[in-house]
């Protein structure tokens, strides 16, 4: 049956996010979803009797599991927890709805500005590149283009369009 996975942090092993992602047609992951440290990751898979997603992670990542007989028992016996949990999906409808709408652009810069805008302006460490153009939907050559036509100064960039 499936299980709700909380993300832990650890000291050891350091902590790299989990995206959810579907394989497409193509043969390219969609990711659906990233979870990073202390965050719950999977939890629609509480109200399924399968899921198909996949998980990816590029480093070390420690995972916990809340069974699903224990989410049903919390659900029942404690209000402050079951509005918690609410809010929470509440937060992951409200986040794959940005999403969708950053994935109904059409232009890789375009795509990029709206996930930075989602993510606080920060773009992943180099080796973490491929999973961003994962999240954009596009190749990862493509984002590579993009960001290095960004690297160019000022007055160079806004010649280059």
């Amino acid at each position: 049956m499936p299980t709700i996975a909380a993300v832990r942090r650890s000291t050891a092993f350091g902590m790299e996010p989990i995206l959810l992602a579907r394989v497409q047609a193509s043969g390219e992951p969609l990711v659906l979803q990233r979870a990073a440290a202390g965050q719950l990751v999977a939890e629609a898979s509480v109200f399924a009797a399968k899921y198909h997603c996949d998980a990816l992670v590029s480093g070390p990542t420690v995972v916990g599991r809340i069974r699903n007989a224990d989410v049903e028992q919390l659900q029942e016996e404690d209000p402050v927890w079951l509005r918690a949990f609410a809010a929470h999906l509440a937060g992951e409808v409200q986040r794959a709805r940005a999403r969708a709408q950053l994935l109904s652009l059409k232009r890789v810069d375009s795509r990029l500005d709206a996930w930075l805008a989602l993510n606080d302006g920060a773009i992943p460490p180099r080796g973490r590149w491929f999973e961003l153009a994962a999240e954009l939907a596009v190749t990862p050559e493509a984002l590579y283009r993009e960001l290095a036509q960004r690297r160019l100064p000022p007055r160079l960039h806004a010649n280059a369009s």
